[in-house]
């Protein structure tokens, strides 16, 4: 609890001025402007879009609350961010930005949304980050807690439930915040002087290279910060099975550390691993068996397992009192776009794995589909997009072992070009398409040629802003495809 700041917060920012930057399309933007209006700051949002291109964004703002916002819309400019005493940084903007060197210069305080909801929230917090599984880690962690705190919802991993909204709805009260942490938002998160109570990092790959000049250490370090500032009392869930989490104990958290494991965990180490088939609870050298995870893993892919003993584990920590059973962890829901199911007749399953956005998360995709150890000839997959500065070599590897080319369609984008360049053992190029369209009518070709059950997976393994808004876009256009196709084929 953040006793300081139990007391009321209407008038924090009374006569500072704030500066949103970014407004934004995902609604984040939004929900940070008015928080800060709320509480008395004089507040300017300021986005290189235009207007038209923000127009959703805008509908959501109240005409009095347009009244007392000044939008400084399809252009930014140096002298807003010197006359702002407070910047508040959205997603997308690079920390090498011009705008923000100035506002440094000029001796501005920084802050993002999650800066904000850490330094001013009273409640409990469970926090998550990682390169693959946060998001599905996140809403499971919310989920098991619901058997007790039934307002518990996940936030920070989607465009409804962003930060500063979620504030609104859950401080003072008693429900714990479980928060999904990417890089970006932790490397602000240290002028809060807040960690969550319970940090999860669910592992570390390459991935937003882009924004770190391509070194994975800076990224590293930028996922530590979860920790920088947990004491003696708080806890530290790392995955023993990922290399990275050898890194994050050498910078000595003061926090007690947990560890997961798909094996047997060292006999001097706390944590949730895998033994026979059975979840293992360890704690002082004693063991609690919890459940058996077989099915799970049947239904939900290996790749999950992970995801399952840290959301298990988290809640845990937090209330031993609430107890998970197998029942619970079979119906676990599916985040949207990741790996979702959104098709499944007698001949064709289609997924829309959209938010796959890294090698990595397609790689457990193709690996969760691929239905025999031989060539997979019922799955069909759709990938590539904009590129990170990520590898594709493991990728192409993947994807040569599980699939025939001739089922392989890539999305024209430059991560594409570079997996074409490392698909060089398969027999023959598989077509580059220019738009998604294109690319579901041919997987849809392909399907009803097909004399088994078909998987049609869209796992990108690459980022959207080629051709999309966002991932988000990109599954929404994905979805609105495949329910197009499906009318032909009814009729």
């Amino acid at each position: 609890m953040n006793k300081k700041n139990s007391k009321t917060q209407k008038d924090i920012f009374h006569g500072e001025k704030a500066l949103v930057v970014i407004l934004g399309i995902h609604g984040g933007g939004v929900a940070t402007a008015k928080w800060l209006l709320r509480r008395g700051a004089q507040v300017s949002v300021t986005d290189e879009r235009s207007p038209s291109v923000l127009k959703n964004s805008l509908k959501l703002f109240t005409s009095s609350e347009k009244k007392h916002i000044n939008f400084i819309l399809g252009g930014q400019h140096k002298k807003d961010f010197q006359t702002h005493d407070l910047i508040v940084v959205g997603p997308g903007v690079p920390r090498e930005s011009e705008f923000l060197k100035t506002a440094k210069r000029a001796g501005k305080k920084f802050e993002n949304d999650a800066s904000l909801f850490f330094r001013y929230l009273t409640n409990p917090i469970i926090g998550v980050t990682g390169t693959r599984g946060k998001t599905t880690t996140t809403l499971w962690v919310a989920t098991l807690l619901k058997k007790k705190y039934t307002k518990v919802l996940p936030s920070g991993n989607n465009p409804e439930n962003s930060f500063l909204k979620e504030f609104e709805r859950i401080n003072n009260k008693d429900i714990p915040a479980v928060v999904e942490l990417s890089s970006w938002r932790l490397e602000y998160l240290p002028l809060s002087k807040r960690a969550p109570h319970i940090s999860v990092i669910t592992n570390l790959f390459p991935d937003h290279l882009n924004r770190y000049g391509g070194n994975i250490t800076e990224y590293a370090d930028a996922k530590s910060k979860i920790f920088f500032d947990q004491h003696e009392d708080d806890f530290l869930i790392l995955n023993h099975d990922n290399e990275w989490s050898r890194y994050f104990l050498n910078k000595k958290p003061r926090s007690t550390v947990f560890f997961i494991s798909k094996k047997q965990l060292p006999k001097n180490m706390n944590g949730l691993f895998v033994r026979k088939g059975m979840m293992i609870f360890r704690f002082d050298e004693m063991e609690q068996q919890l459940m058996d995870i077989e099915r799970f893993c049947d239904l939900r892919g290996e790749h999950n397992l992970e995801n399952l003993l840290a959301a298990v584990l988290a809640v845990k920590l937090y209330d031993p009192g609430v107890k998970v059973t197998e029942r619970d962890i079979l119906s676990l829901p599916t985040p949207r776009m990741r790996q979702e199911v959104i098709v499944d007749t007698k001949k064709l399953m289609v997924v829309n794995d959209s938010c796959a956005t890294s090698p990595d998360g397609t790689i457990a995709a193709i690996k969760r589909f691929s239905r025999s150890k031989r060539k997979d000839l019922s799955l069909i997959l759709i990938t590539g997009g904009t590129d990170k500065e990520l590898e594709f070599e493991a990728l192409a590897k993947t994807i040569a072992k599980n699939m025939a080319s001739q089922r392989l369609i890539l999305l024209e984008g430059s991560a594409t070009t570079k997996l074409v360049r490392k698909l060089h053992t398969m027999k023959s190029r598989p077509p580059v398409l220019a738009t998604l369209d294109e690319c579901v009518a041919k997987a849809f070709e392909i399907a009803r040629e097909s004399k088994r059950k078909t998987t049609v997976l869209f796992s990108p393994g690459a980022a959207s802003f080629e051709k999309f808004l966002h991932e988000f876009d990109r599954g929404e256009r994905f979805n609105a495809l495949v329910k197009k196709a499906m009318k032909k084929i009814v009729q």
